[in-house]
C-alpha cells in the first residue's frame, strides 16, 4: 500500500527550483518508494546493481549521457566519484529537476556531494515514517506501547511483517552490509555490542570513556563507532544547551535512536507488553519524542536546531527546540496521568532563561491522551504531537538547505 509522505510536497517543490535534489536517509526509510512515486515519469537507475555500478564507475560521462533527460540515481554514494562528473552536466543543462539524488550514508555522500555539487542541489532528509504517516497504511490504532515497538519502518506496515522479525533481518543486513561499505570493522561481533549498548543509552548522557570500557574498545574507536550510527542514520546526538548566563551547563550530548522499534529490538524486547514495566520505558519514551520532533522538522526540510538542557546543579530538561527565535523547552514523561509536575521542569529553567532575547517557552510531551493548557505552558498528549507547536514550527516554511 502506497501512502503520501510528508515529504513529497517539499521534494516536488525543490525539484521545482533546484537542478538536483539529494534525498538522504536510512536504508528502507521509503526514499526510492517516494522519489518514484513523485517523479513517476523519469528514468530510474540503482547503484546498487553491480552492472549499473560498473558502467557509473568505469565510463561516468557515458553513463550520465545516457540518461539524456535527467534521472533517479539510487544509492549515489556507492559511487561518490559519480557526483563530479553530474557537477559538469548540470553546469552545461541547469534546469530544475533533471537529477533526484538518493544515499543511504550521510559521511560519504555528504563529502561528494558538499565539494561538487554546492549551489546546484537542494538536501532533504527522509526519515522513518512519523505517527500520523503510520496512520494512513489504515491499520488499527496503535497504543503507546505498540508504536515505541514497531518502530516506524514502512516494510513493517506495508506488508504487516512482525517487528521484531523485520528488526532483526534489518540489524543483520546493517552490521554485514552497510557498516562495512563506510569503514573497515574487524570485530562484528563488538560492533553488535556497541549498537545494543548504545540502545541502552537512549536518553542519556553520552561518556565516550564509560561507553569503550563497557564495550571493551578504545575511546576513539567507540567515537569513530557512533559517528557510523550516526551517519547510517540509526542514531543521533542532542548537542547540550549553552547560553550566555551565569549557569555553568553540562557539555555532553545526549543519545537518541531515530526509531524506537529498533531500539527496543536491540534491548532484547520483542513484544510491546514487555514495555509496560520495563526500566528503559520512559528513557525511549524520551526517545520516541525527541525523534518524532526530529522527523517532522526533517519534513519541513530543517536540520539541526534541537539540543538538551542540564546545568550542573541538576536542572534538567529532555529537549530544547531553536526554532525562528524561540526556544522551546520540552519535557518528556511517559506517565498516562497528566499534572503540573510534567510541566515543571521546563518552566523553571525557562524562567532562569528569561533573561534571553529569544521567546522561551515550556512544554511536555506524556503518554495520555487529554491536552491541557496550563499558566506554565502546554501538556501535550503523545497522539497530538504532529498538530502541536512542537511539529509545525515558523508559520514560514524554510528553503530546502544546499550544502
Amino acid at each position: 500500500m502506497l501512502v503520501e509522505r510528508d515529504l513529497a510536497g517539499r521534494l516536488r517543490d525543490a525539484a521545482s527550483k533546484w537542478p538536483a535534489v539529494t534525498l538522504t536517509g536510512p536504508r528502507q526509510s521509503g526514499k526510492t518508494t517516494l522519489c518514484r512515486s513523485v517523479f513517476a515519469d523519469y528514468p530510474y537507475v540503482s547503484l546498487e546493481s553491480p552492472d549499473t555500478r560498473q558502467f557509473a564507475t568505469e565510463d561516468p560521462r557515458g553513463f550520465l549521457t545516457s540518461l539524456t533527460g535527467g534521472a533517479i540515481i539510487d544509492e549515489i554514494q556507492r559511487t561518490p566519484d559519480l557526483v563530479s562528473y553530474l557537477q559538469g552536466v548540470i553546469d552545461d543543462s541547469p534546469q530544475p529537476g533533471r537529477w533526484i539524488l538518493t544515499g543511504s550514508h550521510n559521511l560519504a555522500l555528504a563529502a561528494s556531494v558538499s565539494q561538487s555539487l554546492t549551489g546546484r542541489t537542494a538536501m532533504l532528509q527522509l526519515l522513518p515514517l512519523t505517527r500520523n504517516e503510520i496512520a494512513r497504511f489504515g491499520n488499527p490504532a496503535m497504543g503507546l506501547e505498540e508504536a515505541l515497538h514497531a518502530g516506524g519502518y514502512p516494510a513493517i506496515f506495508e506488508r504487516g511483517i512482525e517487528p521484531a522479525d523485520w528488526h532483526a533481518a534489518y540489524v543483520a543486513t546493517y552490521l554485514e552490509r552497510d557498516v562495512r561499505t563506510i569503514t573497515s570493522v574487524g570485530d562484528l561481533d563488538a560492533l553488535a555490542r556497541f549498537v545494543r549498548l548504545c540502545a541502552g543509552l537512549c536518553g542519556r548522557l553520552v561518556n565516550y570513556s564509560s561507553l569503550a570500557a563497557d564495550c571493551g574498545i578504545s575511546q576513539p574507536t567507540a567515537k569513530a563507532w557512533l559517528s557510523i550510527l550516526e551517519a547510517t542514520y540509526v542514531a543521533f546526538r542532542l548537542p547540550a544547551f549553552h547560553a550566555n548566563l551565569r549557569k555553568r551547563f553540562v557539555k555532553m550530548p545526549k543519545l537518541h535512536f531515530f526509531d524506537t522499534g529498533l531500539a527496543c529490538w536491540l534491548l532484547g524486547i520483542r513484544d510491546p507488553s514487555q514495555l509496560v514495566s520495563h526500566p528503559l520505558r520512559g528513557a525511549l519514551f524520551e526517545t520516541w519524542t525527541a525523534s518524532e520532533i526530529a522527523k517532522h522538522r526533517a519534513n519541513r526540510g530543517l536540520s539541526g536546531g534541537l539540543m538538551h538542557y542540564r546545568e550542573r546543579g541538576g536542572r534538567e530538561v529532555d529537549i530544547v527546540i531553536e526554532d525562528s527565535g524561540t526556544l522551546t523547552l520540552v519535557e518528556a514523561k511517559a506517565t498516562a496521568t497528566p499534572s503540573g509536575r510534567l510541566i515543571a521542569p521546563a518552566a523553571a529553567a525557562a524562567n532562569q532563561l528569561s533573561g534571553l532575547p529569544s521567546e522561551v517557552r515550556a512544554a511536555a510531551v506524556y503518554g495520555g491522551n487529554s491536552r491541557q493548557r496550563r499558566d506554565a505552558g502546554d501538556i501535550i498528549p503523545w497522539l497530538e504531537v504532529e498538530t502541536s507547536p512542537l511539529a509545525r514550527g515558523p508559520s514560514v516554511a524554510a528553503a530546502p538547505e544546499a550544502p
